[in-house]
């Protein structure tokens, strides 16, 4: 299934979201705000999928799905950006990334904390790669809820096909500890590249190994 989805017309907004508003809404430093002003042009609310735009009742994780498009100045934007749009609107978005006539779509899976229900858990960011703006989209899935609507979008974006009898939480879960190793593996080459004792190569060398192995199984399940 594609990521990239036809969003009803009477969902569409196309409001323009002034990025000084994002930086009021997350307290933005100034290193975060000079990103923002060189990676990213425009932010636009560009549909608002709720019960009364596209007929679909909301869940409490679930009351609203927005949908935001990011039009870049280059090629390569931060998750930086996406986390601090993301914290600054309080439902579950998901990004289409347009530059230079390419479109990307973006989403980490965002559900309210259980510690804090006024505050929201993201996860790691989820991305296709680009495609032609003029690409042909698909309909959007058919569910019961928003929050259904949500856990299908979400899916077409995870880059791991399912093992046997995995559900949607299990493989979400799975591809996190795989982009967890797969920091841990990228940490460790970096530190090969650095040290000179021919033990502590030995040693990190080992642990390299080993986490290349964890990465292979979590990768391709049995």
């Amino acid at each position: 299934m594609s990521a990239l989805f036809r969003y009803p017309d009477q969902a569409r907004l196309k409001r323009i979201v002034p990025k000084s508003r994002v930086y009021e809404a997350v307290g933005a430093s100034t290193a975060l705000k000079e990103r923002f002003v060189r990676e990213l042009d425009q932010i636009t609310w560009a549909y608002k999928l709720a019960p009364e735009t596209i007929n679909l009742p909301a869940t409490k994780q679930v009351p609203e799905l927005q949908v935001f498009l990011l039009t870049l100045k280059a090629p390569q934007l931060h998750d930086d950006i996406l986390r601090a749009v993301d914290r600054a609107i309080p439902f579950p978005l998901v990004f289409e990334l347009s530059y230079e006539g390419q479109i990307q779509v973006a989403a980490a899976r965002k559900r309210p904390s259980e510690a804090d229900s006024s505050k929201w858990v993201l996860g790691d960011y989820l991305r296709t790669g680009w495609f032609p703006e003029e690409s042909e989209r698909t309909t959007l899935p058919v569910s019961l809820n928003l929050g259904g609507l949500y856990e299908q979008i979400l899916t077409a974006l995870i880059p791991i096909a399912p093992a046997k009898n995995e559900d949607f939480e299990a493989r979400l879960a799975r591809l996190e500890v795989m982009q967890a190793k797969e920091r841990e593996i990228n940490q460790l080459k970096s530190k090969l590249k650095r040290e000179t004792q021919f033990n502590i190569k030995m040693t990190l060398h080992g642990e390299l190994q080993e986490a290349q192995a964890a990465y292979d199984y979590l990768k391709k399940p049995e």
